[in-house]
């Protein structure tokens, strides 16, 4: 692989300039700028170099600069690890780095990647111990990513994923949090401390908020515990009962003792539910199978109240869609209101049940 034109930005200015890598620099940069106008997503890289040619025209301290070169390392590295797997699902298994291997919990979480993978789920963990370990193991190395983070305490990556190719070492936890979400199709929480509260919150934010697909996020604990029967109590009595959220908020998650519970809520999100984007101010789903006989007047009478204006409709690709890998796929359109994410959960969870009776091919299917 060719290094990149950056490969020097973790040196000092004293080391680059006037070097080799100087002149090579100059030479890559001019190569980018003559193939840019044929490139596939030419257009989004000349807005990347108008952005940093502004920057460079502003003052600007020394670690902003710092901030910029590292967070685009972060997502190099990132890029470049998940592109090879983009056609295969992924679950993220978040909870605490400190849970003992005797824990229920932890046996829990490893048993959990462990049927996640014979589903064809990939695991994503944060590559630490506790949980982590946990999730990395059940999974094997081969169907293990770890999104390490460079802390002064705790954070050492686990032995299964230690020295693979997809383990990522980030400096910043905001481009970790990218990769994340960006990649997960499903979370699993197991109990935490600070940083799996924050995951859990996180996500649900981007989720509420339409900056992440709809995806299914399970709270699972130890068989009788409390520990999110405890965060789910905040939740709905201090959070909910002040009207801080709306009620559907409270279906963006789903809590569980039950690994059975937890894997079977995933399958059926995924049972006919596909994927999603916007287009023209429509949200588009794609769809497994198609929808069963009365299917679309089903959806229309449960969930109208999800609509902007006019109703959901069994549409073909559109324009920008074909080509696509997806292209074929059966689909619907809506003008989401784009404000009642839970209700959004609730359809895509029904369209599951539809596809029961329709025999829609079971999850997992390479996106």
């Amino acid at each position: 692989m060719n290094a990149s034109p950056f490969d020097g930005s973790r040196q000092s200015s004293s080391q680059v300039s006037g070097s080799p890598l100087d002149a090579q620099l100059r030479e890559r940069l001019m190569q980018l700028l003559h193939q840019l106008p044929s490139m596939e997503h030419g257009e989004l890289m000349a807005q990347i170099l108008e952005t940093f040619v502004r920057m460079s025209g502003q003052e600007a301290k020394r670690l902003d600069w710092k901030i910029l070169s590292h967070s685009l390392l972060d997502m190099e590295e990132g890029f470049k690890s998940f592109y090879p797997y983009r056609h295969t699902r992924k679950i993220t298994i978040f909870g605490s780095a400190r849970t003992p291997s005797d824990r229920p919990e932890y046996q829990m979480a490893a048993e959990f990647a462990r049927r996640v993978v014979k589903q064809g789920f990939m695991v994503m963990t944060g590559a630490g111990g506790g949980i982590m370990q946990a999730g990395n193991e059940g999974a094997g190395r081969d169907n293990s990513f770890g999104l390490n983070i460079q802390l002064p305490f705790e954070q050492g990556a686990n032995a299964t994923i230690t020295g693979d190719p997809k383990l990522l070492d980030f400096k910043y936890f905001f481009t970790r949090k990218l990769f994340f979400l960006k990649e997960s199709d499903a979370i699993a929480l197991f109990p935490g401390g600070f940083g799996t509260q924050d995951e859990a919150f996180e996500a649900l934010t981007l989720i509420q908020t339409g900056k992440a697909d709809p995806l299914p996020l399970v709270l699972i604990d130890r068989p009788g515990g409390n520990y999110w029967k405890s965060w789910d109590y905040y939740v709905r009595n201090r959070i909910l009962d002040q009207g801080l959220i709306s009620p559907d908020d409270t279906s963006l998650y789903h809590l569980t003792d039950s690994l059975d519970d937890a894997l079977e809520y995933i399958a059926n999100f995924y049972r006919m539910y596909h994927s999603s984007r916007y287009v023209r101010g429509q949200l588009v789903i794609r769809l497994k199978a198609p929808l069963c006989a009365g299917g679309i007047d089903r959806l229309n009478a449960e969930f109208s109240d999800l609509l902007s204006e006019g109703t959901i409709r069994e549409v073909s690709a559109f324009e920008v869609e074909l080509g696509d890998e997806s292209e074929r796929l059966p689909r619907i359109a809506l003008h989401f209101n784009q404000r009642d994410a839970g209700r959004l959960n609730q359809m895509i969870r029904y369209l599951g049940k539809l596809g029961v009776s329709c025999e829609a091919v079971q999850h997992p299917e390479k996106k």
